[in-house]
């Protein structure tokens, strides 16, 4: 008691330095002020339940203090729904006094911003109790727990996402909906679907070139540049990371960045997972495999067998899992807008070789790289609540030995009707998450009690209201 006194007493004092819990340090934020003279603010960002940036522009003099002491946030920043308005059931805003907690920076995330004028930066951020114990509903912590948790096996997940999303005209059409942006070149409108199509990557060049440069300056390995399956679609890929907690920050930060670079060329970028109903929605695929201590990938397959059977099990437990854990991969009513046959979006718990039309697809190539591509989520997810989900599961197919069943080859979606365990809407969703112990064990309690009740509440907002289509389909035939 009196240890916790005396820390709280020395973070309070502003000429003494704290430890920081995050594992932040000073030295950091000396070495960056130095090299970067010119930067005069900073944006500290603490991720919410919905993925949402939440924090303060601070001035560049702030930034030494916030490193040795760190920041006093409100709790209450953890239990916003998606508008931003508090949702009392989550026990974070009234029940607690809606007190101050204090954010840390997570070290190697305090970046340069590419393009502000005048020039800010950067740094994600992480809540801590006021005695430095981590706040277990805290994203990101959540996903630290499970990284612990298989470090203490010996084992270590490796990572990354992949970023589809849509570059939307600012303003809509004459019907009122969303449309593709006009090529920032030259002004060209493509209403066609321009798959794969290189030449029209080309009119979105100068905001694609600026978008390099801002990852490149935040040390995020954004790699290749698609066009998708629908117009204005766009995919980006990030380069496979050892450490998968930095893969989220990158998936994080990436999403930062492209809505900041889209908003400086005139156009926006839009991560709602299906934006436009006669079009394919967005995903966010998580590639993900296991190391052992010596660096070795056990999903990799011994001479002689098929499959690792690591490989199997982690997929028979992310299939187990699955049903109940669809709120944290399609949180939002418009994320089920997403789950229709033959989309590119998964709509059973099914796993398969090199085919698209499952849930969990086992990439083909190198067996040294063998891993897992987990298809479900959409771009709306929160990465850190993905990959804290997808990591219990695989635990729990790794104790309990689950055999996956039959790969499923050729058209999955014509199997899936046979095969779905899956929640049919967005209520039936959270019911499953409300039940599921899995779900609190992966999420933890506090974080698991947080999620539904925002959910619930954002469910209830959206059930009361009177939409245009309500109007169409009933007005005048009731």
């Amino acid at each position: 008691m009196r240890q916790a006194v005396e820390r709280l007493a020395a973070m309070d004092n502003p000429n003494t330095v704290a430890t920081s819990p995050s594992g932040s340090a000073p030295a950091e934020a000396k070495a960056f002020l130095g090299a970067h003279p010119e930067i005069e603010a900073f944006d500290i960002v603490l991720t919410d339940a919905n993925g949402i940036g939440r924090g303060k522009i601070v001035r560049r003099h702030e930034l030494m203090g916030i490193f040795q002491n760190g920041r006093h946030l409100p709790i209450s920043i953890l239990g916003l729904d998606i508008t931003g308005e508090d949702v009392h059931e989550t026990g974070l805003v009234w029940d607690t006094g809606d007190g101050d907690l204090r954010a840390w920076p997570i070290p190697g995330t305090l970046v340069p911003l590419h393009g502000t004028n005048p020039p800010r930066g950067q740094v994600l951020m992480s809540m801590h109790h006021l005695d430095g114990q981590p706040m277990t509903s805290d994203p990101r912590l959540v996903l630290a727990r499970q990284v612990e948790l298989l470090a203490a096996r010996g084992l270590h997940p490796a990572g990354a996402f992949e970023l589809e999303f849509f570059l939307l005209a600012n303003e809509r059409d004459a019907d009122g909906k969303v449309q593709a942006a006009r090529a920032v070149l030259d002004g060209r409108r493509s209403a066609k679907t321009e798959v794969y199509s290189v030449d029209h990557l080309h009119g979105m060049e100068p905001l694609f070139s600026d978008i390099y440069a801002a990852a490149k300056a935040q040390g995020i390995p954004a790699e290749t540049v698609i066009s998708e399956y629908a117009p204005g679609q766009y995919e980006l890929t990030l380069n496979y990371r050892k450490d998968v907690m930095r893969a989220a920050d990158d998936l994080v930060m990436l999403k930062r960045l492209v809505r900041a670079q889209a908003r400086r060329h005139g156009v926006t970028a839009c991560f709602m997972a299906k934006p436009i109903e006669a079009y394919a929605g967005s995903g966010m695929h998580f590639h993900v495999s296991l190391q052992d201590d010596a660096g070795r990938n056990v999903f990799t397959e011994a001479a002689g067998e098929k499959w690792s059977p690591s490989l199997l099990n982690a997929l028979g437990g992310l299939i187990d899992t699955m049903a109940e854990s669809m709120l944290v991969f399609a949180p939002h009513a418009n994320s089920w807008r997403r789950f229709v046959a033959q989309s590119y979006a998964p709509v059973a718990p099914s796993w398969g070789v090199n085919n698209r039309s499952v849930a969990l697809r086992v990439p083909a190539g190198d067996a040294r790289n063998r891993r897992i591509e987990h298809r479900p989520s959409g771009v709306d997810a929160n990465p850190y609540l993905v990959a804290a989900t997808v990591l219990a599961g695989i635990v729990k197919g790794l104790d309990e030995g689950l055999d996956p069943g039959p790969e499923t080859t050729g058209n999955g979606y014509e199997q899936a009707t046979e095969k779905s365990t899956m929640p049919v809407d967005w209520r039936a969703a959270i019911e499953a998450a409300r039940a599921s112990d899995f779900l609190k064990s992966a999420l933890g309690p506090d974080l698991h009690r947080t999620f539904v009740a925002i959910k619930q509440a954002e469910y209830l907002r959206v059930a009361r209201t009177v939409s245009e289509l309500d109007y169409h389909l009933y007005l005048h035939e009731v």
